[in-house]
């Protein structure tokens, strides 16, 4: 018995000196998550204060919910109702349309020309979003704009004041960002295509089946866990909104507040605002917390229906 336990021990201590050089490259990305994640976490306590810069956090009074109620008697149906609308949409044209220029792009004949198109649609994805801004300013400007000057006066319409009226910017805030963005779960989706095994499709060929009937029975059922894992990531993120996009865009044109301003902006603006930190905090804070309980409950329906596909 004590031969096997020294045995037992020895074998472990060979595994951990194995495993030092993962311990080692592990350990920068940690103490990069434990110095920018987790000791901010202790400024939570601002959410519950008065705060003031000159006694600082924890000389601030302690002022209970009251920022929480400010924030839900005020603002919080128009920012919350914003940052959920907009994030739906965003992440049902995002699945659709990724999922569909996927398929299309992988089955491009050519690699060259495969190359081309996958490098097109990750472009706008790393594109700075100031960047995008003046792009969109260069479309919409009511003196210079594109739009104006070179399609609708030839027309002979009116110019409109794009950055003065509301009842456009929900489209454009879709398009640019299902622009912008599509492309990154595109790759993905891409990515997992490629690895699906050719000879289901070979055998669905041979038992007669069309191309529409391939990618309703093999290659949508294949993209299933792609399709949850960010699914699950964008629903822990559905109360967080792009700030650039919701704020760079727009211009922050004062007009535009009813349909741009989310919990981001809300938060942003409320920090340059005299007394806003505490009532930005407590913004934070419904945010996260509403945020891990979307992730955890997401989480459990999906293992109910398929364990192996759940996060955890």
């Amino acid at each position: 018995m004590k031969k096997k336990e020294i045995h037992g021990e020895a074998s472990l201590k060979k595994r951990l000196l194995k495993s030092i050089p993962l311990y080692l490259m592990l350990l920068p990305g940690m103490v990069y998550l434990f110095i920018n994640n987790y000791i901010p976490m202790a400024g939570i306590v601002v959410a519950f204060k008065k705060y003031s810069a000159r006694k600082g956090i924890w000389g601030s009074k302690w002022s209970g919910f009251d920022n929480f109620t400010y924030l839900f008697r005020n603002d919080a149906s128009l920012i919350i109702r914003n940052t959920l609308f907009y994030n739906i949409v965003f992440i049902i044209l995002n699945l659709v349309v990724g999922v569909a220029l996927a398929i299309l792009i992988s089955d491009v004949a050519s690699n060259y020309a495969k190359k081309i198109y996958q490098s097109a649609i990750m472009l706008p994805f790393l594109i700075s979003i100031v960047i995008v801004s003046y792009i969109v300013y260069a479309f919409l400007s009511a003196e210079t704009g594109m739009i104006n000057n070179s399609i609708l006066e030839p027309l002979g319409k009116k110019s409109i004041l794009w950055y003065s009226n509301t009842k456009y910017w929900p489209f454009i805030l879709v398009f640019v960002n299902t622009w912008k963005t599509v492309g990154y779960g595109c790759l993905i989706y891409i990515a997992a295509i490629a690895g699906i095994d050719r000879s289901f499709y070979e055998a669905a060929q041979l038992d007669g089946a069309n191309r529409w009937q391939q990618i309703m029975k093999i290659t949508l059922p294949s993209l299933t866990p792609s399709i949850i894992t960010l699914l699950m990531l964008n629903i822990g993120r559905i109360f967080y909104s792009d700030f650039g996009l919701f704020y760079q865009v727009p211009q922050n044109a004062g007009a535009l507040y009813s349909v741009t301003n989310t919990i981001d902006t809300y938060v942003y603006r409320a920090l340059i605002s005299a007394g806003g930190i505490g009532r930005s905090s407590a913004a934070g804070v419904f945010q996260s917390i509403v945020g891990f309980t979307l992730v955890m409950l997401s989480n459990m329906i999906v293992r109910k229906f398929s364990k192996e596909n759940a996060l955890f």
